[in-house]
């Protein structure tokens, strides 16, 4: 059985709009010395999380950085307690993005 990826740092801060924007760096699955950089800006909108603006960076074991293509469609995800710290976001690498 095949564990979910965790990002090695994930930093969240609610908005004024009441949205979060959360950072999070990833490990890359091919170099494990590589990184993505994920940026997101989610939106409770009906009981459920939207993704409303996200930013994928790759940044290889030498130090170089692309940006990595956006992925569509956008998702909502399940609600998320007002308690929590920021919502879920999906495996992050560059595999997944």
């Amino acid at each position: 059985m095949m564990s979910k990826s965790q990002p090695k740092a994930r930093f969240s801060n609610r908005l004024v709009s009441g949205d979060f924007l959360t950072l999070a760096v990833w490990p890359g699955r091919k170099d494990p010395k590589a990184e993505v950089l994920t940026i997101q800006i989610r939106h409770s909108s009906g009981g459920s999380w939207e993704t409303i603006g996200r930013l994928a960076v790759y940044r290889t074991a030498d130090g170089a950085y692309s940006l990595l293509p956006e992925r569509l469609p956008l998702k909502k995800t399940p609600e998320v307690e007002v308690e929590s710290q920021a919502p879920d976001e999906n495996e992050g690498s560059e595999d997944a993005l």
